[in-house]
């Protein structure tokens, strides 16, 4: 079992940039791909970014290429989303999801567990 605490959310103005963080428990996290995901008012779950269990490999959903930036600390079980030049569009909750594979995926049924969300809001 895996408990996933997301941090860092908050009000920005577009143009801005925000940090957020996600702290898993347990003593297995290294073996875990992980995930940030977002959720707009009335649309569906999506990705945004993941990262393998090294770290080694990434990706990024076409929307945040180049402004975001997915990391990870294995020494301290957790992991990064750096966001920066926001805008309004960026606003959703973002989850932090783990999965027990080392490998990435982009799909939210690949991901067996997740956080309960932090609120990102951009103003224009």
């Amino acid at each position: 079992q895996v408990l996933l605490v997301e941090s860092g959310g908050g009000l920005v103005e577009a143009g801005g940039s925000l940090s957020l963080s996600c702290a898993a428990s347990g003593r297995t996290f290294s073996r875990y791909a992980m995930g940030w995901f977002r959720q707009a008012p009335g649309k569906e779950r999506e990705y945004v970014a993941t990262i393998s269990a090294s770290g080694g490999t990434t990706i990024y959903a076409d929307s945040v290429k180049g402004r975001f930036t997915i990391s990870r600390d294995n020494a301290k079980n957790t992991v990064y989303l750096q966001m920066n030049s926001l805008k309004p569009e960026d606003t959703a909750v973002y989850y932090c999801a783990a999965r027990d594979r080392g490998f990435i995926a982009i799909a939210t049924r690949e991901y067996n567990y997740w956080g309960q969300g932090t609120q990102v809001t951009v103003s224009s």
